[in-house]
């Protein structure tokens, strides 16, 4: 199974072979990501987008708005595709909470330098996995160790991501009831087996892209902030070709209207070209919100967006070598007032096929730059009223 995934990751939009082995430095010494392409791979992606009719925004009737009274600069870290942790501890059962190397390494980075982290949740693990893993869902996770978590409430907060990690943009046409109904289960077991007060009101869903009717039945939840993509966006014209995974497939499976593609500028060349939907600003209004304690409330639907980053590293993304180089490659353009960086929970675990034994050293690095350099932790919705 490895290996064919790793195969099929070798291939980009238009069947071009991408430069995927390792972390890549192109001239001058900047930083690239681990799935960095050749400028050529990337330029034929540009050139087969810009031949197709150009889109408006989807929020045109909105409003900037900001966070008053936080004094100093703040940094947020969650991490996305949360789901093998809660079945190696319904199966390992540890004691505590902190004998998990994944947790412990979490709470370590909590003494030592402050970091709060929002792990986004699955509702079970995926088929992908096996016949087996597939059936492990959030119910299966045990409450025993309720009380701990409640008394890390300060630093650590469980949110929504998706029902499961495949396929790709699981979201991107989903339905109001739908939504709601993933909201329901996943906050649910999680006050189940964390207890109140664990659950995270800023969202960022699986691959990015959520219906309007899927804003609207976030916001109607609770949901405080949603992620947003960013950029121009262009109509897709059933050109299967134009998107790398067979993620075209993904677009007219229940097309919304909404739903486009875009030039995405972060998360791996690979997927330089992406799907978008509703949740999408134009570059003009995020740089209104990118790293700083504003965000963009939408009249129509009542949603507020937000970009979750300033060009702060995804740390699965970066050779641990690379970390540094890369905080230090953002704030050389000024520093923001609100930084967030992310991860992803899979790369630790050491059955994943693309595993990283540096894993917890890349979280501890980038919490003690940040304290380091007088940033204090909060969770993403403290930068929302």
């Amino acid at each position: 199974m490895a290996q064919n995934r790793r195969e099929f990751l070798k291939m980009g939009a238009g069947g071009l072979a991408l430069a995927a082995a390792g972390c890549m430095t192109g001239t001058g010494g900047e930083v690239q990501d681990v799935r960095a392409a050749p400028k050529s791979v990337q330029d034929a992606k540009r050139a087969a987008l810009a031949r197709l009719p150009e889109l408006g925004p989807t929020i045109t009737d909105f409003e900037v708005r900001r966070k008053k009274n936080i004094p100093g600069k703040r940094a947020a870290f969650y991490i996305d595709d949360v789901v093998f942790l809660f079945q190696d501890m319904a199966e390992k059962k540890p004691k505590s909470l902190w004998y998990h190397p994944f947790f412990a390494h979490l709470k370590e980075c909590w003494e030592k330098y402050g970091l709060k982290s929002q792990l986004n949740v699955f509702y079970k693990n995926c088929f992908f996995y096996g016949v087996q893993n597939a059936q492990f869902t959030l119910k299966d996770m045990p409450d025993t160790w309720r009380d701990e978590f409640q008394g890390a409430k300060e630093w650590l907060r469980f949110g929504f991501h998706s029902y499961e990690e495949y396929p790709d943009y699981p979201l991107i046409n989903a339905s109001y009831d739908e939504i709601k109904w993933l909201w329901d289960n996943l906050s649910g077991e999680v006050a189940r087996f964390a207890g109140p007060g664990m659950w995270a009101k800023a969202v960022t869903p699986h691959w990015g892209p959520l219906s309007k009717e899927g804003c609207i039945a976030l916001k109607d939840c609770g949901a405080k902030v949603i992620w947003t993509s960013r950029g121009r966006r262009w109509a897709y014209n059933g050109d299967r070709n134009l998107l790398p995974y067979g993620h075209g497939y993904r677009i007219e499976c229940r097309r919304k209207p909404e739903t486009a593609i875009y030039w995405r500028t972060g998360g791996g060349d690979d997927i330089a070209v992406s799907a978008c939907g509703y949740n999408h600003l134009m570059d003009a209004e995020v740089e209104k919100t990118r790293g700083t304690y504003n965000w963009i409330h939408d009249r129509a639907t009542g949603c507020n967006f937000k970009a979750f980053s300033f060009g702060g590293p995804c740390l699965n993304l970066f050779k641990l070598k690379d970390i540094v180089p890369k905080f230090e490659q953002v704030t050389a353009k000024g520093e923001p007032e609100f930084f967030i960086h992310a991860t992803h929970e899979e790369y630790f675990f050491r059955h994943y096929f693309m595993y990283q034994p540096d894993y917890c050293e890349k979280t501890k690095i980038a919490a003690k730059w940040m304290h380091d350099h007088g940033y204090s932790y909060a969770f993403i919705e403290d930068s929302v009223d």
